[in-house]
């Protein structure tokens, strides 16, 4: 798994949530002009939701337009294994025997992506997780705080 196959994921993945967004956005523009939603009385607020509801899908639109460019900015972005983890980074964390991959994000946080059978979880700076991992370097233990229980992470992989 390389980098820039996970960004190349990640723009696929937010590039379908688009056009689903897209989509939903002009169907409840077109039902909040529609005339069955003309406001018959001071009480009857349909045509109103239905305005709030597409507002709110198109500023999710542009949210999802400017996330897919920031992560096609991220394309080239080099880390070496003195570099401190930040927004960029692909990272590989071993908890105890466990391993898990995670992707430094400029937003998208929570967005998972599959490559083959690896799971990666994008997380940003200023998520619990990301904020305690920024700046540390590969080959690094942290103890971290997660679930309220601190915990011994080490950092396997920066890339």
């Amino acid at each position: 798994m390389t980098k820039p196959q996970v960004i190349q994921k990640i723009i696929e993945t937010l590039q379908a949530e688009l056009e689903t967004y897209t989509r939903v956005a002009k169907a409840s523009h077109t039902e909040a002009t529609a005339e069955e939603n003309r406001a018959e009385n001071k009480y009857d607020t349909r045509g109103l939701e239905a305005s709030y509801l597409a507002a709110g899908q198109a500023n999710k639109v542009v949210e999802l337009e400017e996330s897919i460019a920031a992560f096609e900015g991220l394309m080239d972005k080099k880390f070496s294994t003195n570099d401190g983890i930040d927004v960029g980074a692909l990272i590989e964390i071993s908890q105890n025997t466990e391993r898990a991959f995670f992707f430094i994000g400029p937003s998208a946080g929570g967005t998972e992506i599959q490559i083959g059978k690896t799971e990666v979880l994008v997380i940003t700076p200023q998520s619990p997780l990301g904020s305690q991992l920024l700046k540390a370097t590969q080959d690094t233990k942290l103890k971290i705080d997660l679930a309220g229980r601190k915990q011994t992470v080490e950092i396997l992989r920066v890339d």
